[in-house]
């Protein structure tokens, strides 16, 4: 069994710390400073990566490329096939007419101001796909959607992917909560308590600071109300769902909250008319006279019918545990087991790869058949959504199996346990950095549910070697990993390859790069003030008898 090394650079964690980050900085440099596209910066970290764990940390050949086999394949199930899935019914819904009926009906019923919808699309209705489905496909049709109001496709997909953090922890059904207390031996309720006291102040003030972003203080001063009910009534319904309900349906409940709430609010009030922000000209004609291609009128408020069928086919199919069934768990041949993790005392490192071919993917599958159905699409219209998928999504396949290859090969070989062992070797300092934890982790995987099975129990550890309390940090990975989310190669990658800027994903990474460091530190000081000063914010753990 090979045993990680820790400190193989002169003994020096320091040292090793940094030439850890080696593989890391080469997909900043190629995807930030370069702006090479998204596949170009993940296989040059992936090529680095493997020269690191080789010679440096002295990681076998052959359990290498085994590792990165192993993230290859879980990049395309269940990540990527989820994410086909999710944008086959978004195809549906254009090649159908019900894409550019919700456009319809989104003009016709918000005020004619395209932060408005913004707000609207990017964040409520986002975090509803967020909440179902995950892995980037909120960003890649909540960006569609905005560009068809008349944004640039560049902007869409920067205030989309700034807004797609606040509820990525509660994700996919929960699921990155469940990870979190599987690794660390945690109730994942008490967990789910503790990101439900964190992530709403972030959602309560994302709105007004994505919106200052785009639209600068006047428009957070004309927009203000909007904002506060948008960001507080999701803000308010997380709270209360992960805390009082079940942290499974936290997404969903947030969002439809505060969707509904919202667009009720908008009934009732709009912001003063702004020609600058008001919906262009030729979306309002187009939305006005566009046909579909099934050359039949379609009501505007049926252009919810392909999201509200995904939303309830997944609630229902969740529920009753289809994804279990039939579920293998495959031992990776040459990799389970084969190495020992040093900083937890030499524990075999598991290599299992769950293989569900009902898992979410197949329920939004699923999904698609039922709206084809419902639209009366024809075989030949939906072979050629089929068609149109395949080449959206080929190269964002290709780029996630390099990203998770990269990923899975960091963990196996330790680099990623000494970058952990780093931060938190830095004592009482540690409180600030723990969320950036999780937000390289995040960076590195895309997914919330990763960074927290690799960082998770490294958080605990350090907290109670600290004498900190253990649930918050644990927390603090998760709440820490979404704001990665938006510079996620993952996640650019899928946002690009369908608004029509394939291989500009260095342009959209520098652009949310420092916007994703603000948030994680100002996450950072909650989590200072919550150990330090308001520790009655952590939920007790349950006393065992």
């Amino acid at each position: 069994m090979f045993a990680q090394l820790v400190t193989p650079v002169g003994g020096s964690l320091a040292l090793s710390f940094g030439v850890a980050m080696l593989p890391v900085l080469a997909v900043l440099l190629l995807l930030g400073i370069l702006r090479r596209p998204a596949w170009q910066a993940a296989l040059a970290g992936l090529l680095v990566g493997l020269v690191v764990a080789v010679a440096v940390w002295q990681l076998p050949l052959a359990l290498a490329l085994n590792a990165v086999a192993n993230g290859a394949v879980f990049a395309v199930w269940p990540i990527m096939w989820t994410v086909v899935a999710a944008l086959l019914l978004y195809n549906i819904a254009v090649e159908s007419g019900y894409f550019d009926a919700l456009r319809r009906w989104l003009i016709g019923n918000v005020p004619n101001d395209r932060r408005v919808v913004l707000v609207v699309v990017g964040f409520c209705f986002g975090a509803l796909l967020e909440g179902v489905a995950g892995f980037g496909t909120p960003v890649a049709i909540t960006s569609a959607m905005l560009i068809m109001v008349g944004m640039r496709p560049l902007d869409a997909l920067v205030y989309v992917l700034m807004f797609d953090t606040a509820p990525v922890a509660f994700g996919a059904l929960g699921i990155p909560v469940t990870v979190l207390g599987t690794v660390t031996g945690l109730p994942a309720a008490q967990l789910g308590m503790m990101i439900g006291r964190q992530l709403p102040l972030i959602a309560l003030i994302l709105p007004f600071y994505v919106i200052a972003v785009y639209g600068g203080w006047r428009s957070v001063r004309a927009l203000w109300p909007m904002l506060l009910v948008a960001g507080g009534s999701f803000a308010f319904a997380q709270f209360f769902s992960s805390n009082y309900l079940d942290y499974s349906l936290t997404d969903v409940f947030a969002s439809m909250a505060s969707l509904i709430i919202t667009l009720l609010f908008l009934r009732v009030w709009a912001p003063p008319h702004d020609a600058e922000f008001a919906i262009r000209d030729d979306a309002l004609a187009q939305a006005a006279g566009r046909t579909n291609s099934m050359a039949r009128p379609i009501t505007p408020w049926k252009g919810w019918l392909p999201w509200m069928v995904v939303t309830l086919v997944v609630i229902v199919w969740t529920s009753a545990k289809v994804a279990t069934i039939a579920q293998a768990k495959i031992n990776w041949p040459g990799l389970d087991k084969a190495i020992a993790i040093t900083l937890y005392h030499g524990k075999p490192y598991d290599a299992v790869w769950v293989f569900q071919p009902l898992g979410t993917g197949t329920a939004i599958l699923c999904a698609c058949a039922i709206t084809a159905l419902l639209v009366r699409l024809s075989p030949a219209a939906l072979w050629r959504c089929v068609g149109q998928t395949v080449r959206q999504t080929w190269i964002a396949i290709i780029t996630v199996m390099l990203v998770m290859g990269l990923a899975y090969l960091m963990n196996y070989a330790g680099m990623a346990y000494s970058l952990g062992a780093g931060v938190a070797a830095t004592g009482h300092l540690f409180v600030f950095l723990s969320p950036f934890l999780g937000w390289i982790a995040v960076m590195l995987s895309g997914s919330d549910s990763s960074g927290n099975a690799l960082f998770g129990n490294l958080q605990v550890v350090a907290a109670r070697q600290l004498n900190l309390n253990p649930v918050l940090f644990a927390a603090a990975n998760s709440s820490g990993g979404v704001m990665g989310k938006m510079i996620s190669p993952q996640n650019i990658t899928t946002g690009v390859s369908v608004v029509g800027m394939a291989g500009q994903e260095g342009a959209v990474f520098a652009r949310t790069f420092i916007h994703s460091f603000i948030l994680t530190a100002i996450l950072s000081v909650l989590i200072v003030a919550q150990q330090y000063v308001l520790p009655w914010m952590i939920p007790a753990l349950p006393v065992v008898h």
